[in-house]
């Protein structure tokens, strides 16, 4: 039996077990005093909340900087090979509690704000959320960070500080409205400018060949200014680095072609040069060609290779002299990892770092380039593959735009070699796509120039392999390889919900946070009535807890008892969304029909942001608050049923919501979602899976027993062959009464009273040109659902089902992810060792 709650426990559950110790809890409150008198406060009387916090955060800071210096030396006197990982986001979420758990620091510090007369809780919620990123793909490079700290990697990450991060979401007469995510307002206390490594990037100008080689000229120039984050590893004294670049105006930034009295319009537009790190570009899955999107790309590119040549060439700690001189062994020192095409000019890029600056031959030149980088596909969806207007590369990065047709033309003739007569092959692979307008395709470009491809699920890599890049896995199989993707455990179990980490340490020690295969421990104690008994206490109290939380946001008498059903991700058509409605509108019906049956109640929560631009998924949203609308207030449903659209899901927002969920919508069409990692976050927190076999879930399936799953509907096989055959979705609206009644009442005006046809692109995307084919699945997800029902109702089996789930997610850590990339891609070895902290002697 769990042992009883003190009053320190009922205040805030934290962390796992018997830290409170860790650190001297009146050291920490001498430092938080000095910091919010020294620091924050000065000449002020009074402090706010937000003094604070920031007092807190810099206070936990202190921490984090003498390790952050020794782990720099550690690798500058190792001189280990280093990765460098590439991304255009990086979803990162708050800081400080992250940092206090990876630094055993929670207790204390809580601990010592209490005496204070502070509630941790209230100062953590001040922090704003580092949005710098649209959903996975962000926030799998921010899980990554996490992963290759805890395990020793001498790990880089690399992007852009966008002043503006993915937008707000409010929603307004239950339409989705954007507003600017201003989260540097404030300032942000985890960063460090480093104006020293300050690096030029060039845009524009013409490309002159003389003798003495080729020169890039007249070029516009665009300063990067780097700011340096700590991304501190699990209790191992490894402090990282994660940089992102800021676009600066150099002084003489158009001022040296102003008129007389041109003055004040030239530092005007001074903006134009850093506009370039001013807002992220809020697609996800979506390729928008502007020359903006081209130019941050090509900035952080740029910026970030002068930075790995310099790091390369002066090997010791706090110098710039350099060691180095023979860029040859470059591979074997830097590894370079490009998360999706974003970056890909990376590889045109040091191409003419190699051939215009270090004068290298063109073979030894792409040899080093090849066997330094590497390439992760994060999609298979057409419209999100990046293709650029070579016209658009002509003006911007003439010389890079030379680079890639040769690069191009030694390709083609390689596998004209291979194939001959083949032209349409050639059409096929070639780097330039011909037609009205001409493009680059950056996938093409990204697999020419790596070592290694790989996709981030197994059945998604093998799509890749079957169809996407079929030709090129023909010409090079030995390059192409999967990694299945993965979630920190420290982030998403141990600080999220404290109370299961607390309930599975209990049975098989701590050892899991670093090494989660140990989970599978678990299945010893899977008919242990006191484990069942705890781990479903504590899904209670997270559902008690986020009601209050629901109530308190939205008004809406939540029953705790009731199914927490959520469904949170980016909203896109391929994601089904429109799926989980149809279920809603049918278990509506149902309710309204039979009144008095013994229903399980749900409550369903969609949360999930559309790009602003993407006219169906804003649609979708809207029909989703109307359904809320009509079922929340139909008193003959009652709390059997409730809808609520989640606003501004975030990073912060899924902490919350992800522990308390009961059922997790995975409903994506089989095939088109890449890996998911939202689903892993759900599995380790206790919450079953209803889903197709589509990304990773598959290898969950696999993973926990696919009977401990609720899968349903089409696998990729069927979803070919209805390609191959034809999908008529009237045939399905024809032939399933409850279908037909629920988009009846959708395209009748039912959940739209004021307005009947507000739903007709709708109805008429669903009848007459559905990509994903939600009718062809409604009918297995409706029984499944029938099957999640049945088993809500017996509650010992339902937690049964949960010990298998938490117990399969060993694989899913991203400590296993990184793990390979490193040994199988970088030539990395990872370590769980520690590193002697700061006042440690040295070895």
């Amino acid at each position: 039996m769990p042992k009883p709650l003190t009053d320190q426990d009922k205040r805030k559950q934290i962390s796992v077990r018997g830290l409170a110790g860790v650190e001297n809890v009146s050291d920490l409150k001498t430092n938080f005093n000095r910091h919010l008198h020294f620091t924050l406060v000065k000449d002020r009387n009074v402090a706010t909340k937000r003094d604070y916090y920031f007092a807190l955060a810099n206070t936990v800071r202190d921490h984090l900087v003498g390790r952050w210096i020794r782990t720099q030396q550690h690798y500058y006197e190792k001189d280990p090979k280093r990765v460098y990982y590439l991304s255009l986001e990086f979803y990162m979420g708050r800081t400080l509690q992250n940092t206090m758990v990876n630094l055993a620091l929670e207790n204390a510090c809580d601990e010592a704000t209490y005496q204070l007369g502070l509630d941790m809780e209230e100062l953590q919620d001040i922090e704003e959320d580092a949005g710098l990123g649209n959903g996975g793909l962000g926030r799998l490079a921010a899980c990554f960070l996490d992963s290759m700290a805890s395990l020793g990697l001498a790990a880089y990450g690399y992007g852009i500080r966008y002043e503006f991060g993915i937008f707000n979401q409010k929603i307004v007469n239950g339409w989705q409205v954007e507003e600017a995510d201003d989260w540097l307002r404030y300032g942000n206390p985890w960063e460090k400018a480093r104006p020293e490594y300050m690096r030029p990037v060039h845009f524009y100008g013409r490309v002159e060949h003389t003798p003495e080689g080729v020169k890039w000229v007249d070029t516009q120039v665009v300063l990067a200014l780097p700011y340096d984050t700590p991304v501190p590893g699990y209790r191992n004294n490894v402090v990282n680095t994660m940089r992102l670049w800021s676009a600066k105006a150099p002084c003489d930034f158009n001022l040296k072609d102003f008129n007389v009295g041109g003055y004040i319009q030239a530092v005007l537009d001074r903006n134009l040069a850093e506009n370039i790190s001013r807002v992220l570009y809020p697609n996800d899955n979506f390729f928008e060609g502007k020359e903006l999107r081209l130019k941050q790309e090509y900035f952080v590119v740029a910026a970030t290779l002068q930075d790995i040549v310099r790091r390369f060439k002066s090997s010791k700690f706090g110098s710039t002299e350099v060691v180095r001189v023979d860029l040859s062994t470059l591979p074997d020192k830097v590894a370079i990892q490009l998360n999706d095409t974003h970056p890909a000019m990376a590889i045109p890029e040091l191409m003419r770092i190699l051939l215009d600056t270090e004068h290298q031959t063109w073979e030894k030149a792409w040899d080093i380039c090849t066997r330094t980088c590497a390439y992760t596909n994060h999609t298979v969806l057409p419209e999100a593959l990046e293709r650029w207007p070579t016209d658009l590369l002509q003006n911007l990065l003439p010389r890079h735009l030379e680079i890639i047709y040769e690069i191009n033309r030694r390709h083609l003739e390689r596998i004209a070699k291979l194939y001959p007569g083949d032209h349409d092959r050639l059409r096929r692979m070639s780097l330039v796509e011909e037609g009205d307008q001409k493009k680059i395709n950056m996938a093409h470009l990204c697999i020419v120039g790596s070592h290694a491809v790989n996709g981030v699920a197994r059945i998604h890599s093998d799509i890749l392999k079957a169809t996407l890049f079929k030709d090129f896995y023909e010409v090079e199989p030995h390059k192409f390889q999967n990694k299945t993707n993965g979630i920190t455990p420290r982030r998403w179990l141990v600080m999220c919900n404290p109370g299961l980490a607390e309930v599975i340490a209990e049975r098989i020690g701590e050892d899991y946070i670093r090494d989660l295969d140990q989970l599978k421990k678990l299945l010893t104690f899977v008919d242990d009535d006191s484990l069942i008994h705890d781990i479903a206490k504590v899904k209670q109290e997270n559902k008690l807890k986020f009601s209050a939380y629901l109530e308190e946001h939205y008004k809406v008498k939540i029953n705790p008892n009731s199914m927490f059903d959520v469904q949170v991700k980016r909203i896109h058509e391929y994601k089904r969304q429109l799926l989980n409605c149809l279920h809603i509108i049918t278990l509506y019906n149902r309710i309204k029909k039979e009144p008095n049956k013994n229903w399980t109640p749900r409550t369903i929560m969609i949360g999930g942001k559309a790009a602003p631009g993407y006219h169906t998924a804003k649609l979708i949203i809207r029909l989703i608050t109307a359904i809320g609308e009509i079922v929340n207030h139909d008193t003959v449903v009652g709390d059997r049923l409730k809808v609520i659209f989640l606003e501004n899901y975030k990073v912060t927002l899924a902490e919350k919501i992800i522990p308390a969920s009961d059922l997790s919508e995975q409903i994506s069409t089989a095939g088109t979602e890449a890996s998911g990692t939202g689903n892993m976050k759900f599995m380790l927190n206790g919450a079953l899976t209803i889903g197709t076999m589509d990304g990773a879930n598959v290898e969950m399936a696999e993973e926990a027993g696919e009977e401990n799953l609720f899968i349903f509907g089409m696998r990729v096989d069927d979803v070919d062959a209805m390609d191959k055959s034809g999908y008529d979705a009237m045939d399905y609206y024809n032939r399933i009464p409850e279908l037909k009644q629920a988009m009846d009442q959708i395209a009748g005006g039912f959940f739209s009273p004021d307005q009947h046809d507000l739903f007709k692109d709708i109805v008429n995307m669903l009848l007459h040109h559905d990509r994903f084919k939600v009718f062809a699945d409604y009918e297995a997800y409706i029984k499944c659902q029938e099957k999640v029902n049945a088993l809500y109702k017996n509650p010992k089996e339902w937690t049964k089902m949960v010990i298998h789930n938490i117990a399969g997610c060993g694989k899913f850590s991203s400590d296993r992810t990184i793990s390979q990339y490193a040994r199988e891609i970088w030539g990395m070895e990872p370590s769980l060792e520690r590193i002697p902290a700061p006042d440690d002697p040295r070895q």
